[in-house]
């Protein structure tokens, strides 16, 4: 980018400017990034939900697990199309029970006091867990109608048919 200064700033001494410390930055790898988000997002599902017996790296190859200790700003080598079925299963597991979880929550804690979601969930406010359990399933290479049919499922189960319906 070409920055244009005046005619003043440039007999100006003192520190480098914000502006020319941020265009000397390297370029981030933005695939990694989304890669970091997906672990993020797992780890935050599963302390949010108190999963237990849930290991975050086993849903992950070994080129996934690599590109976690990285710098953000190297290529690295990301998981391809080709996926273990074993990952794969452990993936499907993982996002089914971040559903069932979050149903149950939402659920029990409305037939006990009658809570909003936006009450009970105060700090993700416009957080729909199961929607985002599908949009994770697009990264970790999961069918989105697999988990929303067992959103649904759950759903129904809980007696909340209403939400089931839609």
């Amino acid at each position: 980018p070409v920055l244009d200064t005046e005619d003043a700033w440039l007999s100006v001494e003192g520190p480098v400017s914000i502006v020319e410390l941020a265009l000397e930055q390297k370029r981030i790898h933005y695939p990694l990034v989304d890669h970091q988000f997906v672990l993020c997002t797992v780890l935050y599902a599963i302390m949010r939900f108190s999963l237990k017996s849930v290991k975050p790296l086993s849903l992950f190859d070994s080129k996934g697990k690599n590109a976690f200790f990285k710098d953000l700003t190297s290529i690295q080598l990301l998981p391809s199309g080709d996926m273990d079925p074993n990952i794969l299963s452990i993936r499907q597991q993982f996002l089914l029970k971040v559903v069932s979880a979050a149903v149950q929550t939402l659920c029990s804690s409305q037939k006990d006091k009658e809570v909003s979601e936006e009450e009970l969930f105060p700090f993700e406010k416009g957080k729909n867990w199961p929607t985002l359990a599908a949009d994770l399933a697009q990264y970790l290479q999961i069918s989105e109608d697999l988990v929303r049919r067992h959103y649904v499922c759950e759903l129904y189960s809980y007696g909340m048919d209403h939400l089931g319906e839609e």
